[in-house]
């Protein structure tokens, strides 16, 4: 059962790691710079016979669904997925992650992707960072007592990689006056 704390901030962050097996999901909240976990946990099919896709699909599609209605966010994070060994294995990955992206549009999430390297750089400074790192960093981050999963950990990741990349746009867009100034010392090349 996952933890629940208030929520207190106007921004809700849904991240997804999309998993055939396990997808785990978390849930901030992102005010600027403060971050506050609001839940996490997996979505998990290991009941269901693993020769019968569709059931499983439909239990992620599901707890997909119940997670936005219970916790609202207001935008969403995805993880990418490469290719890797086993073509099969990437392709049912391919079709859970499917699925959550199905059930985000759904429910008309605006929602961004990034890739396990792009998360790892931004939660634990870089993209070679351990599973335990991650989870490690992440208790940080959120101020949790103890270590999330780590299905969870990796939802959570790109949750907080959403806000800081969301604080990073919005510098770009808007910059401080500081940054203004700074733009108007150079002409055609000179320093004024």
């Amino acid at each position: 059962m996952p933890i629940v704390q208030q929520i207190t901030n106007s921004r809700i962050i849904l991240g997804i790691d999309p998993g055939l097996q396990t997808t785990g999901f978390g849930v901030i909240s992102s005010n600027g710079i403060n971050l506050q976990y609001i839940a996490s946990g997996t979505i998990s099919t290991k009941h269901l016979p693993t020769g019968n896709l569709p059931p499983r699909l439909k239990v992620i599609f599901s707890g997909i669904n119940e997670i936005i209605e219970r916790y609202k966010p207001t935008e969403a994070a995805i993880e990418i997925v490469f290719m890797n060994v086993n073509p099969q294995a990437s392709l049912l990955l391919g079709q859970a992650r499917g699925t959550c992206i199905a059930a985000i549009v759904h429910n008309e999430l605006p929602l961004n992707e990034y890739t396990a390297l792009q998360m790892k750089k931004a939660i634990a400074g870089h993209g070679k960072a351990a599973k335990a790192q991650v989870q490690e960093m992440v208790k940080r981050l959120l101020k949790l007592p103890q270590l999330p999963g780590p299905d969870a950990a990796d939802a959570l990741g790109l949750a907080i990689t959403q806000a800081h990349a969301a604080e990073g746009i919005a510098k770009l867009m808007h910059p401080s006056g500081d940054a203004r100034r700074a733009s108007g010392m150079f002409v055609k090349g000179r320093a004024r």
